[in-house]
């Protein structure tokens, strides 16, 4: 787990190692132990380590080849790399190291870039191959890591973040349109490949990017789960489902305790991370490190669920850790939170996840974690609905969007509005492909392809790896993942979301757990706006710089100044929050 840049040149100079060292700067957090950067020609490759496998320097990065003429910077784990590697060996391949980062290597010479397809695991890399030239990058299957691109002409930049790109230098930080509806639509969520600024993109998840030395380039998907029942599935009953969904997850975790350095767990309390700790202690975890975390209530919303991960913790003996924020550290570390988004991230999980991975970090290097289980295996509120529509489009936008096209205008300033209901059209793309039977595999689909991407899972890499800690996400395990999109959505719809997920965690944890409302990281000042938090908002979205940028009409903001707890999003989002968040990322990174 680490973090990576570089810059590739077609116009025949040489790529400019300085500007990789300075996104390197960036970077620093992602990767604590160790630096370095090769340049050759007309690549330079820069890597961030954080040792989780393999901790001697034979693992050091950009890691060169000379025998197979390739170089590679790697962001990530490959928890199949030791079966991997002696199917290598078999081969006849010999190794210089004993962690991941070279596997890949010998893989993509032996199997060109279908090696991906073997790979268990989360990763963004970057291969060149020296004596052609061509350039190979690659993205996994749920872009658990990142991967941004700064295309300039006959120069394309890459990192692990957007400030970093930036922080090297003559890129473009005017602020998309479409990207901007996308935020203000659909949650903040802004997918592939466009991000909030015109001249940063990303690659997409389960993409595999091919750039000639002359910088042509083609892509391809290399993954897709299909969202349909199968004929030989059709005598599984219930029980059978349940064994089976239990027995991948079983797997999933197995495959994620890989490492070099004790392995923890990040225990909310809900189903989803207290099923990984019943697992690990199945498996003979012993001493297992639990880490959870609360906040002040506000406005009578409490701000923990400290009673379910305590008997969680308890009743697996685990080494458990409660940390709880008063409201005036969580106006302290607020600034920090925004600056470690690599794009404007409207959740209030987020400085729960950042100031939970700095208490993790002191003890730990990796811990497991519950995301994806909701968009896997059905667990939102807006799912059941849609067994009965009609319009999954619109009844999709309906429960998820923040507010429709024809809102949004009274809300943006003009010149900021999209010319086309950006959000709507992008749903309907994905919602309306092929592959999906239903309007639930429909959804479940789209947030577990898109929502998912670009809001949890990013959310996670972004406030842990600010810290120097690696999260591991076993729900996003592809094997569990196709299983799960073959089970009847009903399995998954019942017992009021994540039916047949709750059916295999009663086998493992108590029922106390599952049979509870829904949590979910609670932090209700962010949600009630009021004191000091109103005061530091309106600051930002009345600053000189905001007015010269005028995204928001001030009728608008006026009335969200008034009263805050009045304007709540469909999804129990504040629209003060949302709109000052994109400000004050915007202001913290000097765009």
């Amino acid at each position: 787990m680490c973090g990576i840049a570089g810059e590739i040149r077609f116009d025949g100079r040489f790529a400019d190692a300085t500007s990789v060292t300075r996104m390197l700067d960036v970077l620093a957090p992602r990767g604590p132990d160790g630096s370095g950067v090769f340049a050759r020609g007309p690549i330079a490759f820069g890597h961030r380590r954080l040792k989780i496998i393999d901790l001697s320097d034979h693992s050091a990065q950009p890691m060169v080849d000379s025998a197979l003429g390739l170089t590679i910077s790697f962001n990530g784990c490959i928890y199949n790399y030791p079966e991997l590697r002696t199917e290598l060996e078999e081969a006849g391949y010999t190794f210089f190291s004993h962690g991941d980062t070279e596997v890949i290597l010998k893989a993509f010479h032996k199997w060109g870039d279908a090696c991906v397809e073997r790979f268990h695991g989360m990763f963004a890399f970057v291969i060149q191959d020296m004596n052609s030239g061509v350039v190979t990058m690659a993205r996994d299957r749920f872009g658990i890591k990142p991967l941004y691109l700064a295309p300039n002409g006959k120069r394309l930049r890459f990192a692990s973040s957007l400030p970093a790109l930036v922080a090297a230098g003559d890129t473009d930080t005017e602020i998309d349109r479409a990207a901007l509806h996308n935020y203000m639509s659909f949650h903040a969520v802004v997918p592939p490949p466009r991000t909030i600024l015109k001249g940063v993109r990303k690659l997409a998840p389960a993409t595999i990017r091919r750039i000639e030395a002359d910088g042509s380039s083609r892509e391809r998907r290399y993954w897709q789960p299909i969202y349909e029942r199968r004929a030989e599935d059709s005598g599984l009953s219930r029980e059978d489902w349940r064994d089976r969904v239990l027995d991948a997850l079983r797997l999933a975790v197995r495959r994620r305790m890989v490492a070099d350095v004790p392995v923890g767990v990040l225990l909310s309390g809900g189903v989803d991370s207290s099923v990984i700790v019943g697992l690990l202690a199945e498996q003979g975890q012993h001493d297992l490190k639990t880490f959870s975390i609360g906040f002040e209530e506000a406005n009578g919303e409490k701000g923990d669920e400290f009673v379910y991960s305590d008997l969680i913790a308890k009743h697996f003996k685990t080494d458990h850790h409660k940390i709880f924020v008063p409201a005036a550290e969580l106006m302290q570390h607020l600034p920090d939170t925004i600056r470690a988004q690599s794009e404007p991230m409207v959740s209030y999980d987020n400085i729960g996840f950042f100031l939970l991975s700095r208490e993790v970090a002191k003890h730990i290097k990796v811990v497991q974690s519950g995301q994806g289980a909701d968009e896997v295996f059905g667990g939102y509120h807006w799912y059941p609905p849609l067994q009965t529509s009609n319009d999954v489009v619109g009844d999709y936008a309906k429960v998820f969007f923040d507010r429709s096209h024809a809102k949004l205008a009274t809300q943006l300033s003009p010149e900021w509005m999209a010319d086309q209901d950006e959000s709507l059209e992008l749903v309907r793309a994905h919602l309306m492909a092929p592959g999906a039977a239903t309007a639930v595999d429909r959804a479940l689909r789209l947030d577990s392809e898109v929502m998912l991407v670009d809001d949890p899972v990013k959310r996670v890499d972004n406030m842990t790896m600010a810290w120097g800690l690696e999260a591991r996400v076993p729900f996003l395990d592809h094997e569990l993942v196709e299983l799960a999109a073959r089970v009847p959505p009903e399995l998954k719809l019942n017992d009021q979301g994540k039916g047949i997920l709750k059916d295999a965690a009663r086998l493992v944890i108590p029922h106390e757990v599952i049979d509870r409302k829904k949590g979910y990281f609670p932090v209700p000042q962010l949600k009630y706006i009021q004191g000091e938090f109103l005061d530091m908002v309106r600051d930002a979205l009345t600053s000189q710089k905001a007015k010269e940028r005028n995204l928001f009409q001030t009728a608008w903001l006026d009335q969200l100044f008034a009263d805050p707890s009045e304007h709540i999003t469909p999804l129990r989002g504040s629209e003060l929050w949302q709109a000052a968040l994109l400000e004050m990322w915007l202001q913290t990174h000097d765009f």
